[in-house]
């Protein structure tokens, strides 16, 4: 969901400057090799000791998933993080990378990345071999050192860990030799981090070729005498076991992950809008977008009651993708509808939340006997993240005067076609509104941030029945309340 605070590698010099060259060079700078794990927990260490973070960019977590993630870590396990859908966990893992030493000397021309004091491949222990302390020396930025696989069904033991190569074959080597083996993704990342994405939709079969891999360190690629031994961190990711029948991990392989991490959904709705602050890709330099801080918490408050919505499949989840896509939904609709009117500035009303259907209904699943009713469910979750709100934000010592003002003869229409004028001229004939709706949008209130207060207000009344309201999609019709 974000990108990491590394450079990325089109910044990145090829090489750390006044960096070795050869082995020889090397040797005589002091440099020493130590495992991933090992270099993850000396930084982690140092990042713990000096009080910062030991990542960034994933907010909710500083009490909960980031202590057990230290312990993980400090530990030298391997991780596997559970969850639901859109709780970071990707991003977790991938902004463990910074925790990696920005270079590393690694033999020039390896493919897996061999240490150049102690080579594994058959090709770069033959460079050894030779060339001795005038073997080549390449380094690797910490970019290059993560490895990232999303499970799927159809993935194969050749793409994890190897295969026979027939061009290489063809060439005339023999089937025997290492030379022929392509390797695959993990041992790729060796002496680096390897993720795996949704580790239960791998096929049993594919997870039995990681048991070695978590245990023993080293790979086997059909029927060669190879062994391979890796220098690598592993770190998953998956949904709880009773969210998905498409697979499951099987027993051997959850044993082998030194440390299981629950992750959570933002617990408060300001954490929520923090992330939709974060994550929301707004077109600000296109258009002067003001948003009232109240839009931010319906849209906030709207996720938070779906989760607890038992009308919403709970076990799927309710990601917190869906809060920053309705909330990018309801600042587009008030884009649109400040191109048609041509007001000057962009401010989001009650009356853009209808556009939050759309963007809803691909994220979450409706229960059996709830088919069918998605927009109506939309409009209800809306109205009641409203409603909470408007009681948090807004207190009316005496709303009598207000609903007194609606008499038989007048009404008040709202809606996502409206200009930022008419909602003036309604406070210009209904002169009783204008102090709580000047209360609500801020003394420099402009007139498009007065015409969201004004709908805001008019909206909070009728959920808290002082008025009714005749609604048909984003338009809407506030009168007086028969009594």
């Amino acid at each position: 969901m974000t990108t990491l605070d590394a450079a990325t590698s089109s910044s990145v010099p090829l090489q750390p400057a006044g960096a070795p060259t050869t082995l020889g060079a090397l040797k005589a700078s002091g440099w020493e090799s130590i495992s991933v794990g090992e270099e993850l927990r000396k930084n982690a260490t140092a990042k713990i000791a000096a009080g910062e973070p030991i990542v960034t960019g994933v907010m909710g977590y500083d009490q909960t998933v980031i202590p057990q993630l230290e312990t993980a870590i400090l530990a030298g396990h391997d991780i596997i993080l559970l969850g639901e859908r859109g709780q970071a966990k990707t991003r977790l893992i991938r902004a463990m990378v910074n925790l990696l030493d920005e270079w590393i000397p690694v033999i020039e021309g390896s493919e897996i990345n061999d240490d150049p004091y102690n080579p594994v491949s058959r090709y770069a222990k033959t460079l050894v071999e030779e060339r001795g302390d005038d073997t080549p020396i390449a380094w690797l930025h910490r970019e290059d050192r993560y490895g990232e696989k999303l499970a799927t069904p159809d993935t194969s033991i050749a793409d994890l860990i190897g295969e026979v190569d027939p061009i290489k074959v063809a060439e005339g080597r023999y089937l025997s030799d290492e030379l022929t083996v392509h390797y695959g993704l993990v041992p790729r990342v060796n002496r680096g981090i390897f993720a795996i994405n949704e580790l239960p939709d791998l096929a049993e079969r594919i997870q039995v070729g990681l048991l070695n891999v978590l245990e023993e360190r080293d790979i086997q690629i059909r029927g060669h005498r190879i062994r391979l031994p890796l220098d690598l961190v592993l770190i998953a990711s998956a949904n709880p076991e009773d969210y998905t029948n498409r697979g499951r991990i099987i027993t051997p392989l959850k044993d082998r992950f030194g440390a299981q991490i629950r992750t959570h959904y933002p617990r408060e709705v300001s954490l929520e809008v923090d992330i939709i602050r974060q994550e929301a890709n707004l077109p600000r330099d296109a258009y002067d977008i003001r948003i009232p801080a109240y839009m931010e918490e319906i849209v906030a408050e709207f996720s938070q009651l779906a989760r607890r919505s038992t009308a919403i499949n709970q076990r799927s989840g309710v990601s917190v993708r869906l809060t920053v896509a309705n909330f990018e939904s309801v600042i587009a609709n008030a884009i649109r509808r400040t191109l048609r009117t041509g007001d000057a500035v962009v401010v989001p009303r009650i009356s853009d939340l209808v556009a939050m259907v759309a963007s809803t209904q691909g994220k979450i699943e409706i229960e059996a006997m709830e088919d069918g009713r998605e927009d109506e469910l939309v409009a209800q979750l809306a109205a009641m993240a409203t409603l909470q709100v408007f009681r948090r934000r807004v207190i009316l010592e005496e709303s009598s005067e207000l609903v007194d003002s609606f008499t038989e003869d007048v009404v008040v229409h709202a809606g996502d076609d409206l200009p930022a004028r008419t909602y003036l001229d309604v406070l210009a004939e209904l002169p009783a509104f204008e102090p709580p709706t000047r209360a609500i949008a801020g003394a420099e209130a402009g007139p498009e941030e007065m015409a969201a207060a004004l709908e805001f207000l008019l909206e909070g009344l009728h959920l808290t029945k002082r008025l009714n309201k005749d609604a048909a999609g984003a338009r809407a019709l506030y009168r007086q309340r028969r009594r």
